[in-house]
């Protein structure tokens, strides 16, 4: 998996109406009308992001929030973590599987990767859903920084068709370094 990452922290992007967006970037967390209740799905890759919300032109994913969360957060969500569908290469059978599903409050989801254009590239990009207490722990413990990054997607969604110049406005992703026992948890090649 790619990202923008720090020594201590890890960007994610979530796309939201404005009534959770402005709360949220005011806050520097998420606070009502966001709801702890709902799996919340975050991306470290900036372009399924784009993907996802149609570059901000989906009702609802209007702002595109750059999310900062504590990298301690991070792997702790995903050590806590259980695929979305079975994985023999993961999960000794079916059964482990559904009991893991069943009591594990994230979600991990593997997608193709986007180009600036959202055409599938062929590497994986992680998707990663947080309920119960691993929601409240994002919210209330691993963010440190929302920053609403709308107008920059809206820069490089008008010049997608130059792909050269609309990669230079990219989010710096680079490879980011997953401890081999959270990769092996979510099904990460290392």
């Amino acid at each position: 998996m790619r990202a923008v990452f720090d020594q201590s922290t890890i960007t994610v992007y979530q796309a939201y109406s404005p009534a959770i967006a402005a709360p949220a970037v005011a806050a520097k967390t998420f606070v009502a009308p966001f709801k702890l209740e709902r799996m919340t799905w975050i991306k470290p890759s900036f372009l399924w992001m784009m993907y996802r919300s149609g570059w901000g032109a989906k009702g609802g994913q209007e702002r595109i929030l750059s999310i900062r969360i504590t990298r301690a957060g991070f792997e702790e969500a995903l050590s806590l973590a259980c695929l979305s569908h079975f994985d023999p290469d993961v999960y000794a059978d079916y059964e482990t599987w559904v009991e893991r599903k069943l009591t594990s409050p994230v979600r991990v989801q593997w997608d193709p990767e986007r180009s600036t254009a959202l055409q599938p590239l062929p590497w994986r990009s992680l998707q990663v859903g947080l309920g119960g207490v691993a929601a409240r722990r994002y919210v209330n413990d691993w963010v440190t920084d929302i920053t609403d990054i709308t107008d920059i997607t809206e820069h490089a969604h008008d010049l997608r068709h130059l792909a050269r110049q609309a990669s230079d406005l990219l989010p710096p992703e680079m490879p980011y370094p997953l401890p081999p026992n959270i990769a092996t948890n979510i099904g990460a090649a290392i």
